[in-house]
């Protein structure tokens, strides 16, 4: 028999929960008066993103670089553009669910809020791994005649000023995560709420991605991070070689994401699953509604006994209120035998079928880039049009 709560909600957690769902990177750590760190709010830089001002006060824990306030500035700086159609250029212009938009990325991405604002399911980006032979958007509306010049006359296709970032330059790292912060920022916003994004990089940035990653998405939104033998020869460079990239993983709300990596035969199929009630879906087992990591904290109530449920003690709903209702109605989330215990999630064997595979398939069954130079090969009749491409 489940225990009861011998205490109410706590509400300040809850709406310091529903407050991190906003806005994650105004979350952070700070010691409370009986001298213990704590999760709080930092409010300065709440006030920064509500109004553009800048952000002052106490020191926190926090990631931080020069140009820092400035990048999240610019994410929220509107500008003046629009997206033109291109019939004459496209193929299949009102047939084609694809669309491809060419441009500076940070505008495009702008530009993509007002009719993409959380709707998109996922996002795959392969930014500039600052090798030192990068060049990095100079995202500044105006130049002086020497900073044009220094530019080198390199621009992109659509004439944004690119400057080369070489480790000479004392701004470095600084450069290279002011150029990503403030598309993570916007690229966030894009994610529908059980939507995702991947990000290609190597060494020599993983280490400040991640950190930007834990303030833009939230470090409990943190999936993994995959390893990808990009090749087989490190070239007899450093003392590891370095044949191999990372992929890390965020979700908009990792509560919303189903489990990754599990092998389901029908053997185990057939001995877990059943279908007592004749659903219609097939097949069916239950799995627990709740998880330790944080997340949703409410009551949910058995309508036919009037009992209300709360997660078990140091635990949270895997969904928020919106989507328990709407799986209560669904039939997806059902209260245990003959309905009078604790609300259990309704698990189809169909699905996961579908849905489940081995982890070590990322390792076994994957491309590499000479893989994606005979790809390129194969399509455009060119092998080296584009540089480090990727493998289907």
């Amino acid at each position: 028999m489940d225990k009861m709560r011998m205490e109410s909600p706590d509400l300040l957690q809850i709406r310091l929960e529903k407050l991190a769902e906003l806005f994650p990177e105004a979350i952070t750590e700070t010691r409370g008066q009986d001298g213990g760190l704590k999760k709080t709010v930092n409010f300065d830089l709440l006030r920064e993103i509500l109004t553009g001002e800048e952000a002052v006060g106490d020191e926190a824990y926090e990631f931080t670089w020069v140009g820092k306030r400035e990048a999240r500035r610019e994410a929220a700086r509107p500008i003046r553009k629009t997206l033109r159609p291109c019939p004459e250029e496209s193929k299949n212009w009102d047939s084609t669910e694809n669309l491809y938009i060419e441009g500076d990325n940070l505008d495009v991405l702008k530009l993509l809020q007002e009719s993409y604002l959380g709707r998109v399911k996922m996002i795959y980006i392969d930014p500039p791994y600052n090798t030192a032979k990068d060049f990095i958007y100079n995202d500044k509306l105006t130049q002086s005649r020497k900073e044009y010049a220094e530019a080198s006359g390199h621009t992109d296709e659509n004439g944004n000023n690119l400057v080369q970032n070489t480790e000479n330059n004392a701004r470095f790292h600084s450069d290279w995560c002011s150029m990503i912060y403030p598309r993570l920022l916007l690229a966030r916003s894009l994610l529908s709420e059980d939507g995702v994004i991947f990000i290609s990089i190597d060494d020599n940035e993983v280490a400040q991605l991640r950190k930007i990653c834990d303030e833009v998405f939230g470090e409990k939104n943190f999936i993994g991070s995959i390893l990808w033998k990009k090749k087989t020869n490190g070239n007899n460079m450093g003392l590891i070689p370095p044949v191999h990239d990372y992929i890390l993983s965020y979700a908009k709300s990792i509560v919303n994401i189903d489990e990754l990596g599990y092998d389901v035969t029908e053997e185990f199929i057939s001995k877990t699953y059943s279908n007592p009630d004749s659903d219609p879906r097939g097949p069916w087992t239950t799995m627990d509604l709740s998880a330790n990591h944080k997340g949703p904290y409410f009551g949910i109530e058995n309508v036919e006994t009037g009992e209300i449920f709360f997660p078990p003690n140091g635990r949270y709903w895997v969904f928020n209120e919106q989507e328990v209702q709407k799986r209560i109605q669904d039939g997806r989330i059902i209260f245990g035998k003959l309905g009078k215990s604790r609300p259990v999630q309704k698990v189809f064997a169909s699905e996961r079928l579908e849905s489940k595979i081995r982890a070590e398939s990322w390792w076994d069954k994957h491309g590499m880039n000479e893989d994606a130079t005979d790809e390129c090969k194969e399509l455009l009749q060119q092998s080296k049009l584009f540089t480090h491409p990727n493998p289907s």
